[in-house]
């Protein structure tokens, strides 16, 4: 009996087409790009305007603009220079998500697998309810509430780790400190962390998890080595997302930071510090025509930063995830 031959050919590989059909896919799929192009332009326009606006002063200060530590807009030509107000928005930051990481991760861990469901809805909505709290209220907070407290646990690690330099405080004034201010900074990012991580979490395999802890994995090793690894991308990008915020805030920190032109390297604890986004907010209501054009640029090198981060937690968060290598 002969045997059928078996075509072993391999077929032409199948362009996908996502080309929408119908009339309610072609206008979801219109207004979805409308959207995405729109909000491409937005920013487009609002970089050209900030160019616009700010390039006097580039021109005038050059590198120094960014790199010196003086501003003095009654001099002629005047001397407008954002290097302790730069570096200040970059410490606060880094201070701001040291805080607010573990205790974002923890409470988006407590609420997902610790958590009653009924406890875990209350819990998510207050989390919810603190993110859409204004600034400017956390600010009053943290300046008459929080920060005579935050005073003192400054004081309590200047008497027992003062011997470090980033804890020293020369001054015996622990109010208006960037430590106080990383504090105010991690209370508002921390919804958006938790935010991002809960739902990371929610999305998770239980299978794998239940599998880890059947091998005898204890839920200790089972967050460390299973839950962490795993939703490693999307927090990552959770916690940028939360950097991209502190490094422009403005109001909160206005009201609980000593802004000082004098540059504060790291020791967190003295009172003086600085933030860009601070100092616009400031100067901008008494601003000369070249001061504001200098306010202009200094949002201008905010606004180049803030891509950066993104940029960063797009990279990090497509390195994180093994099948898009």
């Amino acid at each position: 009996m002969s045997e059928t031959p078996v075509n072993t050919a391999v077929p032409a590989k199948r362009k996908l087409s996502i080309k929408p059909h119908s009339r309610a896919d072609r206008v979801f799929y219109g207004l979805a790009r409308g959207a995405s192009i729109g909000a491409i332009v937005l920013v487009v326009l609002i970089l050209v305007f900030l160019l616009m606006r700010s390039g006097a002063t580039f021109g005038q200060q050059g590198i120094g603009f960014v790199l010196g530590n003086t501003w003095n807009g009654s001099v002629n030509p005047p001397v407008l220079q954002i290097g302790p107000m730069l570096w200040g928005s970059i410490l606060i930051a880094i201070i701001g998500v040291l805080f607010a990481v573990p205790m974002s991760i923890a409470t988006a861990y407590f609420i997902e697998f610790m958590a009653a469901k009924p406890i875990a809805k209350v819990a998510t909505v207050i989390v919810d309810l603190l993110a859409a709290i204004p600034s400017i209220v956390i600010g009053l907070w943290g300046l008459i509430v929080f920060t005579p407290v935050a005073a003192g646990w400054a004081k309590a690690l200047h008497s027992v780790l003062g011997f470090i330099p980033i804890f020293g405080n020369a001054t015996g004034n622990y109010v208006g400190s960037p430590f106080i201010a990383g504090w105010i900074v991690a209370v508002m990012i921390v919804p958006i962390i938790t935010s991002v991580t809960r739902e990371i979490f929610s999305q998770m395999d239980r299978d794998i998890i239940n599998a880890s802890i059947a091998l005898g994995a204890s839920k200790h090793t089972s967050f460390f080595k299973v839950i962490l690894p795993t939703g490693s991308g999307g927090i990552v990008g959770g916690v940028l997302l939360g950097l991209g915020r502190a490094l422009g805030e403005t109001v909160a920190i206005y009201f609980v930071l000593n802004l000082s032109f004098n540059i504060n390297w790291g020791q967190v604890l003295e009172n003086r510090g600085g933030s860009v986004a601070s100092l616009i907010l400031s100067k901008f209501g008494e601003a000369t025509t070249q001061e504001i054009s200098g306010l202009m640029a200094a949002g201008l090198v905010l606004f180049v930063i803030t891509l950066v981060v993104n940029w960063v937690a797009a990279w990090i968060v497509n390195l994180a995830q093994p099948w898009r290598r």
